[in-house]
């Protein structure tokens, strides 16, 4: 859809899924439907907690891939901006009016670098990750050519085993060539530990932050003592922003799937050992689906296959129903065991997705509904910008 599209011009079932206005049983499947009071309540609720603990909350982009995301979870949650991936999906946010953007990763390409470069030119404040002290010419050279400033972030490897580096000497290095580049800045340290967003335990969880956490507050000791004070510190998941929140070090929060839920993030246990999608935040990301067969009288056989989820973090499952079970899928069709034969052909029923992030991103649209009525359509605005 271009700018000048209207939705009344959209043709529900070929352009859209539904319309703002329709009733939430019209609405074609399968398709990204947003509980939008869900929703709300999770970013007001993290909102709320980031305030309480001084933290600044820059929201995950990557996660919905959504502008009219980003914008509510400024507008009802404080958040202060969003993080991205690629540079192509840092456009969109910028383009779409996100004023503090943050590349959590690394950009090394000269074509990306210098998309990057230009960036500031439109009104939002860039930072970008940096692992590799050679980098920092390549970002210093496109700021100086397009008369831009670009920030950067020394990325610490707290864990996650991927970019980053290891030593608090590594980061003073890098921290002290950034701060002596033209058209740079730097701003403080990217440590996100991924690895252990998903485990299970509380306990284990917490283990991990721990060992992250030393190595944090090593890097910043090591930059104060420098005359490097790093305005920001910034990390944080869904399943650890308690303890970045509380160790004294970290300011910046960068929680993504907490707005959405999905179903591999919500077995983890909280700290008494609840599931987190029983308390902590809510489902309110769904696919919805319809039963198209069921000639075979234990299975039904739904719309939701493989091309509209990702499946990498296991299969979804069936919200509000212990009674039947998505059991299997391929490209197109999803296999609901219904051992008592419940389901009727045209039912429709909410799934929740393994994984939020790489689901969202195979999609067009959201469909956000309340009280069984479309109340709004918002474009998936960055789905496919991997580059």
């Amino acid at each position: 859809m271009n700018a000048h599209t209207k939705l009344d011009q959209l043709e529900v079932g070929f352009d859209v899924p539904a319309l703002p206005g329709m009733d939430e049983a019209d609405i074609q499947t399968p398709c990204l439907v947003l509980d939008l009071d869900a929703l709300e309540r999770n970013i007001r609720k993290m909102g709320e907690y980031a305030k309480a603990h001084g933290m600044r909350h820059r929201v995950h982009g990557k996660m919905h891939k959504s502008v009219d995301v980003a914008k509510l979870q400024e507008e009802i949650g404080g958040a202060v901006g969003v993080c991205c991936q690629k540079v192509s999906e840092a456009e969109v946010f910028v383009r779409g009016g996100i004023k503090d953007v943050l590349v959590s990763n690394q950009v090394r390409d000269p074509a990306k670098i210098d998309r990057l470069a230009r960036l500031p030119k439109l009104g939002a404040r860039i930072i970008v990750c940096v692992d590799d002290i050679e980098n920092v010419a390549e970002l210093s050279a496109a700021a100086e050519k397009h008369d831009t400033t670009l920030e950067c972030f020394v990325e610490i490897d707290c864990g996650a085993g991927r970019c980053g580096v290891t030593t608090a000497a590594d980061v003073l290095a890098i921290a002290r060539a950034v701060d002596a580049a033209l058209g740079l800045r730097f701003a403080g340290i990217q440590a996100y530990q991924g690895a252990m967003q998903h485990l299970d335990s509380y306990e284990a969880r917490k283990e991990k932050l721990d060992i992250a956490i030393a190595m944090v507050r090593d890097a910043v000791d090591g930059l104060k003592g420098a005359g490097l004070e790093p305005e920001l510190v910034s990390g944080g998941g869904t399943g650890s922003y308690y303890f970045e929140a509380n160790s004294g070090v970290y300011n910046e929060l960068q929680c993504g799937s907490y707005a959405f839920m999905d179903a591999d993030y919500g077995r983890i246990l909280d700290k008494n050992g609840r599931r987190i999608d029983q308390g902590e935040w809510e489902n309110a990301f769904f696919i919805l689906t319809q039963v198209m067969s069921h000639a075979k009288a234990d299975r039904a056989i739904c719309d939701a296959g493989l091309k509209a989820q990702s499946v990498d973090s296991g299969l979804p499952f069936i919200f509000g129903r212990e009674d039947v079970e998505y059991i299997k899928c391929s490209d197109e069709h999803g296999v609901i065991a219904d051992p008592q034969g419940r389901l009727k052909v045209g039912e429709k029923l909410r799934l929740v997705p393994g994984h939020c992030d790489p689901t969202a991103n195979v999609h067009d649209w959201y469909v956000g509904v309340r009280n069984g009525k479309v109340e709004t359509l918002w474009p998936v605005s960055a789905r496919g910008k991997a580059y």
